[in-house]
């Protein structure tokens, strides 16, 4: 197997890293759809439990216990995506950081190709005048 010049695995690298990114991201947003669909859940139980409906004023014990776990829950799922958030800002960082890196490498890379052209060509001018050919 050939090797793989280093702007090439890091190239590897910063794919991998968006993938990670991408996963972080997704936990994100699975966590935002969570807790929008518990606030949603809590609107309704607080509607209920200010209804003047007597079937709902029967279960305001019942309603007051429902709001609590919802809180206790949503603020879980706070925590939950402030972690997310900051995993996601993480693993931006480190791609882009890859990302720099490949870039420098490949600029590298690409010096050394022309300076080895340079020397290509002065060995062949030497090899030229050397010989007195044309």
């Amino acid at each position: 197997m050939a090797k793989l010049p280093r702007s090439e695995k890091l190239a590897r690298l910063v794919r991998v890293q968006r993938q990670l990114e991408n996963m972080a991201q997704a936990d994100l947003a699975s966590t935002t759809r969570a807790r929008a669909e518990i606030q949603r859940s809590l609107d309704v139980t607080v509607e209920a439990l200010g209804s003047l409906s007597p079937v709902h004023q029967i279960f305001t014990s019942i309603y007051a216990t429902q709001i609590g776990r919802l809180t206790s829950r949503d603020q879980h799922l706070a925590t939950v995506q402030e972690i997310h958030e900051g995993r996601m800002r993480k693993e931006r960082a480190k791609g882009d950081r890859l990302d720099e890196h490949r870039k420098e490498a490949l600029t590298d890379e690409r010096r050394e190709a022309d300076d080895n052209a340079i020397y290509d060509l002065i060995e062949q001018k030497t090899l030229l005048d050397r010989f007195n050919l044309p």
